[in-house]
């Protein structure tokens, strides 16, 4: 089936959602946190395209940018490889990370604007990572409230003034912007442990004893069936080592 053509944008804004491939976590540790937003810095230096709004969560990030020198799967080709050559060094990985197509909505006038922003975010609340907004460290919400960082917050604060933003921000609702429901919660150790025990009919700590070809192949069911799992999780629950568990 070919491909929808993407919403083209009259304002060049767009709100956009990268996903881990097969929902895995794209964030291990706060050095990967760090490593991508420093990539999303430079490439919005290369690119030439403004940044309003981010918040990078366990296995997706989003993003509301307007574009500028180049296209969006410009912009996202240079950061992918950039952020994915680096991640599979580190983690001594190979192949993709991303979902090959990112999610995209155009964001046409300034209503619309504002609510994505606080869309996004509001995700750590959404996901129960975090009581208040300030908490989390790896969203745009402090660099607007502190004035600093690599967003462009002028044009947010033309649409609500800076008074106002705080309270809008952190105001109760149900938005749901980009028909998009966050349903990959993180899932603890313990619940992990008992899941597959009851899923698969097998204890966590013994599918590193199960023949390499059955080994694989409940791992890569784990992933694919139980929601909010990460490698390193799963590495830590199973005995086996990551780097299999990568290949997969």
């Amino acid at each position: 089936m070919p491909r929808v053509a993407r919403e083209k944008s009259s304002t060049k804004i767009y709100h956009i959602m990268l996903r881990g491939i097969n929902k895995q976590s794209i964030f291990e540790d706060d050095e990967d946190y760090e490593k991508f937003i420093q990539t999303l810095s430079d490439c919005k230096q290369l690119s030439g395209f403004e940044l309003y709004g981010y918040c990078l969560m366990g296995n997706h990030v989003h993003l509301l940018l307007k574009i500028g020198r180049e296209e969006l799967e410009q912009i996202f080709k240079r950061l992918g490889s950039r952020y994915v050559y680096w991640y599979n060094n580190k983690y001594a990985r190979c192949g993709h990370l991303f979902q090959d197509r990112f999610k995209s909505e155009a964001v046409e006038d300034g209503k619309y604007f504002i609510k994505v922003l606080r869309y996004i975010h509001q995700n750590p609340l959404i996901a129960k990572i975090c009581d208040k907004l300030e908490d989390y460290r790896w969203s745009s919400y402090n660099d607007y409230i502190r004035k600093k960082g690599i967003v462009d917050y002028e044009y947010a604060l033309t649409i609500i003034k800076e008074k106002s933003f705080i309270d809008f921000m952190n105001e109760k609702n149900h938005d749901r912007c980009l028909e998009f429901e966050e349903k990959n919660k993180r899932i603890t150790d313990v619940e992990l442990i008992i899941k597959i025990e009851e899923m698969f009919k097998i204890k966590a700590i013994m599918i590193q004893n199960e023949p390499r070809d059955k080994m694989e192949q409940l791992l890569k069911r784990i992933l694919e069936e139980i929601e909010g799992v990460s490698t390193r999780q799963l590495s830590r629950v199973t005995g086996v080592s990551m780097n299999i568990i990568w290949r997969l």
